[in-house]
């Protein structure tokens, strides 16, 4: 690993540009933004400077780089391929108590199918569910912050950094004992929810009602195959690489080509969301490893004693970097601490309180900003695709702030409890 001091500052310079440009472009120039080869552009002009320094300087770390974002995007691209398979078919009354039902279901699915196949394959029925209705921009929003990121509290399966966790040693079922935190923010939430979408049923005009009660139509499931491929994917994340993402790819290529494609057109998939995640996210990754590095190598120095400056540190990064390697950073630092003060160990060398609070702030505060977690950004774009209204880069972070503040407040007392 390189010196502290051969990581200049200026270096996190790209990684800062390219959050703006992501905050930013999509309201300052919409048109140039719309096109996929604009955003590679962007992210080729940010990340190829930072990836000629590190092959110069640390080619070990661009390969870890590359090798993070590969098994990244195999992962969130298989679950969205196979899930995109799977049609929830119907046009179901969209109700207050329909929408939380939907989302409830999603949030207790996330720890199961991973926050990105628990995201694709709900968040089309709710998008169709909703679509009579004029009142809805918050319907997504809730969506995002349930079942794309807090509802995989529990497993290792959940979210990629408790996974990564588990690859480190973390037992399997030790993140069930995040359960009072699942359970205070999911409960939260869906009772949030339900009073907000209530408030806006009321103001919907009787005759968007009325089309939307006359156009139900039952429930039915269309392309059951693809649960076959997805037992293949899930169970494939015990496999060492690069065994675990040739699992991924087959089990993608045979949703795509192996049996009827009716659930996929009536979804009208296209690979419009994954595209702009793996562009984005590529050069997220570059450009955040000066980033990664500068935060690792000062870890042991950042003053970080308590559960919950490990809660709100590894969170508030969790927000702008992305949550699986702030993870891993954070636990490598909080190992250090615990062997510096003399704490007793209660798994992978760090006190149950300081594990506690490492995950559920990186999981947690995922949900800040589109950038947080990977479903996000998915569900964002589908979203404007079928046409909702979704806030801005800048507007979402304020509100996912400041409708979650009340559980991060709570949950920095729960895990000083472990």
């Amino acid at each position: 690993m390189e010196s502290v001091a051969s990581v200049p500052f200026l270096s996190v310079a790209p990684f800062a540009a390219t959050l703006a440009g992501i905050a930013v472009l999509p309201l300052a120039a919409p048109k140039f933004w719309d096109h996929h080869r604009n955003k590679a552009v962007f992210a080729l002009v940010l990340a190829l400077p930072i990836a000629i320094w590190l092959l110069l300087t640390n080619p070990s770390v661009l390969a870890q780089t590359a090798h993070d974002y590969v098994s990244f995007l195999c992962l969130l691209g298989s679950l969205f391929v196979v899930t995109g398979g799977i049609h929830l078919g119907g046009d179901l009354r969209g109700s207050p108590r329909i929408n939380t039902t939907i989302l409830a279901i999603g949030a207790g699915a996330a720890s199961v199918l991973g926050t990105t196949g628990a995201s694709m394959l709900l968040i089309r029925l709710l998008l169709r569910t909703n679509s009579e209705r004029r009142h809805t921009s918050h319907i997504p929003f809730f969506f995002i912050l349930l079942v794309s990121n807090a509802g995989g509290l529990l497993t290792p399966l959940g979210d990629p950094p408790l996974f990564l966790g588990f690859l480190r040693g973390v037992p399997f079922t030790w993140t069930l004992r995040l359960w009072p935190i699942w359970l205070l923010t999911v409960g939260y939430l869906l009772i949030l929810f339900y009073w907000f979408d209530r408030r806006a049923y009321r103001r919907e005009a009787a005759q968007d009602i009325a089309r939307d009660e006359s156009q139900i139509v039952p429930l039915a499931v269309d392309g059951k195959l693809n649960f076959l491929w997805l037992a293949f994917i899930v169970p494939s994340v015990f496999l060492p690489t690069p065994a675990r993402e040739l699992v991924m790819l087959l089990a993608s290529t045979a949703s795509l080509l192996l049996g009827p494609q009716s659930g996929r057109r009536k979804n009208e998939f296209n690979f419009s969301a994954i595209t702009e995640v793996a562009i984005l996210f590529a050069g997220i990754f570059i450009t955040m490893a000066p980033a990664l590095l500068l935060l690792e190598q000062k870890g042991p120095a950042l003053g970080l004693h308590a559960p919950w400056h490990f809660f709100f540190v590894s969170g508030a990064l969790s927000s702008v970097l992305d949550n699986a390697p702030t993870y891993l950073t954070f636990l490598t630092a909080a190992q250090s601490t615990a062997a510096s003060l003399g704490l007793a160990p209660a798994v992978v060398a760090v006190p149950a309180s300081f594990l506690a609070a490492i995950s559920a702030g990186s999981v947690l505060m995922g949900a800040n900003t589109y950038i947080g977690n990977g479903p996000n950004f998915m569900v964002k774009s589908m979203a404007e695709s079928a046409g909702y209204r979704m806030p801005s880069f800048g507007r979402y972070a304020l509100m996912a702030i400041g409708v979650l503040a009340p559980v991060y407040a709570v949950t920095a007392v729960l895990i000083g409890l472990y």
